[in-house]
């Protein structure tokens, strides 16, 4: 099932020319469904554009400053060297696949820890030696046709992750993917990696995304997941964006839970200029489950947008949605949750909950929950609240010895705390710390 999340009226045509990019050297064209996929994706974009505030899903972020920029596609990055690479894991090596400006760099990456059953390769890889598997999933859960991002991905798809793991398997590793954005000089790079995951029947995987930026150039990073979880099967989906504050990055993650099937989805935001995440899942079982939840942290003048849809298609699904946030200065965020609970869907259990610490006098959140229920035996709620820091704490800890800084960071970790316990694995949610860790000491 494909959720619309938002109409393209509202959107600018005049912006098209400057982001399609030519379409000479696309390696991953060697199957007919890519090369389809791209054309629609051209044609579309080309008549809609980049979306504007008119749309109502794009009311409260503003793509005129991108709409700004000089965009060329990313340069031939095979031959740049990276920095030392993140991991969630204290020792050792694993799985993990690692993409330098939306270009897969096969030295940089490695397939070990991986059973018996399991894919993991890059995209032009699985065109060439799984056609079909690409063909039957791609395009099915991220529509270009209502969503302008997803058909500018769709427009210049070049490279990304192919995943599955197949029926029975647990991987018991997390499969780390790694994007660096290096960018080229007086331009603002762009590129558009694709992902296409598949848990089949009673699969269970972890995979976590790290996002970050090599130098100070901007890049435009706009990326496109298309998440197909199985009967009975379980994906713990992790993603910390830390990419540089010159940096546009766009992100459409779509997922589809078959029955007795879990969506597990955490999203760190620190970095980035402006970023929006969009997270679409479609319950599209009976007994299937979401889980939706993370933690963003702006200051200075970053942008970042959160926007969710959860489907409950099939009676006795299960959502829980748990977002915090803290900004600080003249920083902005933006909060859409939407939870639809279809008719047929009876014994729905559904529930979502942003809270938001504004640290400034300038710093603004944006939020709008959302509930569509057209069932009637149901159990759905939801809350948004933003404030600021407790005097009265900040009080007490300065009574007794701590200084003023040292005091405020205390109080936003223990607000931040909760909604990182979120995490079911512990590597991870300590990994995820840390980060949030060096963003307080960063602030102090």
């Amino acid at each position: 099932m494909t959720t619309s999340l938002y109409s393209t009226r509202g959107a600018d045509p005049t912006t098209a020319p400057a982001f399609l990019a030519p379409l000479e050297g696309r390696d991953a064209a060697i199957l007919p469904v890519v090369a389809d996929l791209r054309a629609r994706g051209r044609a579309r974009f080309a008549a809609v554009g980049l979306p504007t505030v008119k749309n109502e899903a794009w009311r409260y972020t503003n793509l005129r400053e991108l709409a700004k920029q000089s965009i060329a596609p990313a340069g031939d990055s095979a031959a740049t060297p990276v920095d030392r690479l993140p991991t969630v894991r204290s020792a050792g090596a694993g799985p993990r696949l690692v993409f330098v400006d939306g270009r897969f760099r096969a030295d940089l990456s490695t397939l070990q820890g991986l059973p018996t059953g399991v894919l993991l390769t890059d995209f032009a890889s699985a065109c060439r030696d799984h056609g079909d598997l690409v063909a039957a999933h791609l395009g099915r859960l991220a529509s270009a046709d209502d969503r302008p991002l997803v058909a500018l991905n769709s427009a210049d798809l070049t490279d990304g992750v192919v995943l599955r793991v197949g029926a029975g398997v647990a991987v018991a590793e997390p499969i780390e993917l790694v994007y660096v954005t290096v960018g080229r000089e007086g331009v603002t790079a762009s590129s558009h990696p694709r992902a296409l995951i598949l848990l089949e029947t009673g699969a269970r995987a972890v995979l976590v995304e790290h996002h970050i930026s090599q130098g100070g150039a901007a890049v435009l990073s706009n990326h496109v997941a298309e998440i197909t979880i199985g009967e009975g099967a379980t994906l713990h989906h992790c993603k910390v964006q830390r990419e540089n504050d010159a940096s546009f990055h766009l992100s459409h993650i779509a997922a589809s839970v078959a029955t007795g099937g879990v969506y597990d989805n955490f999203i760190l935001t620190l970095g980035a200029r402006l970023s929006r995440n969009e997270v679409v899942s479609a319950l599209d079982g009976r007994d299937a489950r979401t889980h939706v939840s993370g933690g963003y942290m702006v200051r200075g003048h970053q942008h970042a947008d959160i926007s969710t849809v959860i489907d409950h298609a099939q009676p006795n699904g299960t959502s829980r949605e748990v977002y915090k946030g803290v900004i600080d200065d003249h920083a902005r965020a933006a909060f859409q949750g939407k939870i639809i609970v279809r008719p047929q869907a009876q014994k729905t259990d559904g529930h979502q909950l942003n809270r938001a610490l504004l640290l400034s006098d300038n710093a603004e959140i944006d939020a709008k929950p959302e509930l569509q229920i057209f069932a009637d035996d149901v159990k759905c709620s939801h809350g948004c609240t933003a404030g600021e820091l407790d005097d009265n704490a900040l009080f007490y800890l300065r009574a007794r010895g701590i200084d003023k800084e040292t005091a405020r960071g205390l109080l936003i970790g223990a607000f931040l705390a909760d909604v990182l316990d979120e995490i079911a694995e512990a590597p991870i949610r300590d990994a995820f710390q840390d980060y949030v860790a060096g963003w307080l000491e960063e602030q102090r």
